[in-house]
């Protein structure tokens, strides 16, 4: 066998392992519950004038 049939041949073997993932204990989708609250009430102009009051104070 010459070096480059086997540097081919390893190529190709590691690429059928890293192609296959098998999922991990980890990768359980959780559930959550609670709920999500927002305060829409501010104008968007409002918002962005403290924006800048955020940028200034860096």
């Amino acid at each position: 066998m010459s070096m480059g049939a086997y540097d081919e041949a390893e190529h190709e073997r590691r690429e059928r392992m890293t192609s296959q993932v098998e999922p991990g204990t980890d990768d359980d989708r959780k559930t959550y519950r609670g709920s999500v609250e927002y305060d829409s009430g501010d104008s968007t102009d409002a918002l962005l004038e403290q924006f800048k009051r955020m940028k200034s104070d860096d």
